[in-house]
């Protein structure tokens, strides 16, 4: 998990959950929030609600500068949010084993295909916990990265 740890009240935090996250997102990471809930919402996944509320969570606290190119556009990086976005709800007694999963490995999927291409090391842990989920999990963590990649809204550049 990253080292970073963002203050609530940092530029970071602030900046990121409400204006600016990255070129794959149109907006900050509230109103990208509340667009996958609508889009969960929307297509009667009601059992992932709980996770497009909190799936995310975590964000705002790992926000970084990762390279030149963030610094160039003043975006954020976010290595690993849906872990720390986990650590946060782990032990929240009111949320299902099935929420928390869906909130950990959100991104595992696309963490895949660029770990694939990147980083081997990285892609055969990635590909290890893929591989340990049952088939009805996979596919709803493929349904939830459409409402995910909906959420994020059009393209700022390239």
């Amino acid at each position: 998990m990253s080292e970073v740890k963002n203050k609530i009240f940092s530029k970071p935090f602030l900046d990121s959950l409400f204006f600016t996250q990255n070129k794959w997102h149109q907006h900050g990471v509230l109103v990208h929030t509340l667009r996958v809930v609508y889009y969960t919402l929307k297509h009667g996944d009601y059992k992932m609600l709980a996770a497009a509320l909190l799936h995310d969570i975590g964000k705002p606290f790992s926000a970084f500068k990762k390279d030149e190119e963030d610094r160039e556009y003043n975006e954020w990086s976010f290595t690993d949010h849906e872990e720390r976005s986990y650590q946060i709800i782990k032990n929240w007694p009111f949320l299902s084993d099935y929420t928390k999963n869906l909130v950990r490995y959100h991104y595992l999927i696309r963490d895949m295909k660029k770990s694939k291409k990147e980083d081997m090391p990285r892609y055969a842990r990635k590909k290890e916990i893929w591989d340990s989920l049952d088939d009805d999990f996979k596919a709803d963590l493929e349904r939830f990265l459409k409402y995910d990649d909906m959420g994020k809204g059009k393209k700022r550049r390239d």
